[in-house]
């Protein structure tokens, strides 16, 4: 899409005053500038030039009190301009007319009116135009640009953005391709008496492209498109705001049929409270007011379509949803493992990569990552590749940038002592070896003890072999009994515990919990909800809603549930002593292994039971 500039008109109107003012400047100052110098002498030699005939032309100029004479130079061949003093000579007139000097008197004048009042109004308006202008630059928006909408206008051009350009969100897609049906041929529409629907809400985690969505229905439809953020609308003075919509609303009936698309709407949009505010909180009510209204007020069949994005579809106004307003609602949720392969392939046309890159296993790593968060792994392997000193993508570096959008880069310069070194190995073998030993588990594809920048010391990085949406209680028990096993490694192997386990203890805490308060697997409770999600796309918050006794009980549960899973995982390290030693050992001398090395040392029948020592 190619952005129309709107013609600035403060920036005329000021140019404008300033070309005035220099206008106004020169006139008064360009008659001293260009006025030809003179020469003083007294009036005895004033009357004395005079009585000689060498006077050629006077100018008595009674408000200067003073003559303006001129004289001709015949050696240099040039007049010469004396001034002097005008005395009470009542024989002056007298003594110019016998000389016969031609001379004319400038009688005292009262000033221009326009000089008086026209001129230092325009002066101080240039002034307080200088001003605010300064005031603009300081602060980003002034009183000038208040009532404007300042949204940004494009047009569909050669390169705009299409459906095309669009993957992973095959449903949204669908969805949309019936406005621009509509915005093609709406007499189809006006012939059966259907009429589209004034506004299309879409909504989803960030980076999922609904602005990017919005772009493509506005390519396919050829239409202009205006695009503007919910935050734009809110103003430091009280009705501002109200103002921008009406001016939103008044280009876009111009423009018409076109698409207007207001970004993060639930800045504007939030649930009113039951009594009137104060302060920013009524600015932005009389925002969503004149928003409400608005929409109520332009005629759809115009062409005209509202299409909004929010994080947060919780948060917004009923009011702003009923139909008549943004009555259909456009998912965009996270791809999956066809999306994902199918973004991550289309921004692979903007790079240069070798051939026969595997996207579907790439896809597979980046389970639940975002469809901006493909974008920029596909950029870091790029990156990464010209660090290297290669013209193409490969492989590597793909699967190097998933680990880097993930863990974060590697910490080249921080070294872990052997002892530490020695701790990383058996913990990270620990989650490795429970997740090998249990079903259910999704398998492992990589084991490193090298740092990252996101602060792990190590990780083990498991992938699905399909994709996968639902988790039975096994699965869920499996995966708190995985993340418990690295602690479990430490304490068997070394007989100690340390902070490495702190972020494991995390996720274990808060899965047991969702099976228990969210997920209604227990026995105790059953299919009862006591934990409510809030801002589901943006987290998901959550917030207990039961007494403080079902509390406690829910906090017991989960601790015996996490020590249930935990004893699991020593169990099953007990039982294979043998593989854990060897396992670390060898992760301990090479640093990193492939999930592939790492299955084929565990299946050998002898493992060399040897524990790796400090050194």
């Amino acid at each position: 899409m190619k952005e129309v500039k709107q013609p600035d008109r403060k920036r005329i109107l000021y140019f404008y005053s300033v070309a005035i003012a220099l206008l106004l400047i020169g006139n008064l100052l360009l008659p001293s500038l260009i006025a030809p110098k003179t020469k003083a002498v007294s009036y005895n030699e004033f009357v004395a030039m005079a009585q000689e005939g060498k006077i050629a032309q006077a100018e008595i100029q009674s408000k200067d009190n003073r003559i303006v004479f001129t004289v001709d130079d015949s050696k240099n061949k040039k007049e010469q301009v004396y001034v002097t003093a005008l005395v009470d000579d009542p024989d002056l007139i007298g003594r110019l007319l016998d000389s016969k000097v031609d001379f004319t008197k400038i009688w005292p004048t009262a000033p221009s009116p326009f000089l008086t009042a026209v001129l230092p109004f325009l002066l101080i308006m240039g002034f307080g135009m200088w001003m605010t202008r300064s005031m603009q630059k300081k602060m980003g928006s002034g009183a000038m640009s208040f009532g404007k909408s300042n949204a940004k206008m494009y047009v569909a051009s050669e390169t705009g953005i299409h459906f095309s350009d669009v993957q992973g969100e095959d449903e949204a897609k669908e969805l949309l391709t019936e406005i621009v049906d509509f915005l093609h041929d709406p007499q189809r529409y006006a012939d059966i008496g259907a009429h589209i629907p004034k506004g299309a809400l879409l909504v989803g985690p960030p980076g999922t492209g609904k602005t990017l969505l919005a772009k493509a229905v506005a390519g396919e439809a050829n239409v202009p498109f205006f695009s503007i953020s919910g935050s734009e609308f809110v103003e430091m003075f009280v009705g501002m705001g109200a103002a921008k919509v009406r001016d939103l609303f008044k280009q876009a009936n111009e423009k018409a049929p076109c698409i207007v698309f207001i970004d993060e709407i639930d800045t504007i949009g939030k649930k009113r409270e039951g009594s009137g505010g104060m302060g920013g909180n009524d600015e932005r009510e009389q925002t969503l007011n004149q928003l409400l209204t608005e929409m109520d007020g332009f005629d759809g069949s115009k062409g005209v379509v509202i299409l909004a994005a929010t994080n947060r579809p919780e948060s917004l106004d009923p009011a702003l949803l009923r139909p008549g307003r943004f009555d259909r609602r456009v998912p965009v949720e996270l791809p999956d493992l066809i999306g994902r392969e199918a973004i991550l392939k289309v921004h692979a046309q903007k790079v240069k990569c070798e051939q026969g890159l595997d996207f579907n296993a790439i896809a597979r790593m980046a389970a639940g990552a975002s469809g901006a968060e493909l974008a920029n792994m596909v950029n870091e392997a790029a990156l990464r590749a010209v660090r290297a000193g290669r013209d193409k993508v490969a492989q590597s570096d793909l699967e190097e940038s998933v680990e880097v959008v993930i863990a974060g880069y590697q910490k080249k310069n921080k070294i872990l002592s052997n002892k530490e070194k020695l701790i990383v190995s058996y913990h990270e073998i620990g989650h490795a070896l429970v997740a090998a030993l249990q079903s259910h588990s999704a398998p492992v594809t990589k084991i490193t003890i090298i740092p990252r920048t996101s602060g792990a010391l190590g990780y083990t990085m498991q992938v699905e072999q399909e994709e996968h949406n639902l988790m039975s209680r096994e699965e869920l028990a499996n995966k708190i009994a995985t993340l418990t096993g690295g602690r479990a490694a430490e304490e068997l192997a070394l007989h100690s515990i340390t902070t490495g386990a702190s972020n494991d203890i995390e996720q274990a805490t808060r899965l047991a919990r969702a099976m228990i308060s969210r997920y209604g697997m227990s026995d105790a409770f059953g299919m009862v909800a006591f934990e409510q999600v809030h801002n589901a796309y943006l987290g998901g918050d959550a917030s207990m809603a039961c007494a403080d006794k079902t509390a406690a009980e829910i906090d017991q549960m989960v601790v015996t549930l996490v020590r249930k899973q935990y004893d699991k995982a020593k169990q099953l390290l007990s039982e294979n002593m043998d593989k854990l030693h060897a396992l670390s050992k060898h992760l301990y001398d090479h640093e990193t292994i492939t999930g592939d090395e790492f299955m084929k040392l565990l299946e050998e029948p002898k493992l060399e039971m040897e524990k790796p020592e400090e050194e």
